[in-house]
């Protein structure tokens, strides 16, 4: 008796033909995919970025707020807050630069250089861009 093979469906293709398919879409959907990767990241990295610039304004101003505290306390605050969000280049600029007995508020500015801290943003952003936190907060009285 013959072995009789079983009849091909008439939607079931032979599989020898879609390899090339399967290349010719991976070479085209793998560097969008990439892309949008490593963009969501380098947007997150200048996300915290903006954060941390903002973050470091309050703490500096928060230090320099206490009575008896100086612009060197104002910039060890915001400094040690960078630090930790290893940002680079930043300046810390303090309005008064001397704090004295009657000193009303305290404005602390920080400035955070795109270039240094990012590996690709520069071609979506214009070049030397910063990223700037303010904040001003009434000094406590004795």
């Amino acid at each position: 008796m013959k072995k009789r093979h079983a009849p091909l469906k008439a939607n079931k293709r032979p599989r020898h033909g879609s390899r090339g398919a399967v290349t010719v879409e991976l070479a085209i959907c793998l560097p969008v995919l990439l892309l949008f990767f490593f963009a969501s990241l380098e947007f997150g990295r200048v996300n915290m970025l903006r954060h941390a610039a903002s973050e470091a304004a309050y703490e500096g101003a928060r230090r320099g707020i206490a009575p008896g505290s100086t612009a060197a306390d104002v910039q060890t605050g915001a400094t040690g807050l960078l630090s930790t969000a290893w940002v680079q280049g930043a300046t810390v600029s303090v309005i008064p630069a001397t704090l004295a007995a009657d000193t009303t508020a305290v404005t602390v500015t920080v400035q955070i250089p795109i270039s240094q801290n990012t590996l690709a943003a520069l071609m979506f952003f214009s070049g030397g861009s910063t990223l700037t936190g303010t904040c001003t907060l009434q000094r406590e009285k004795y």
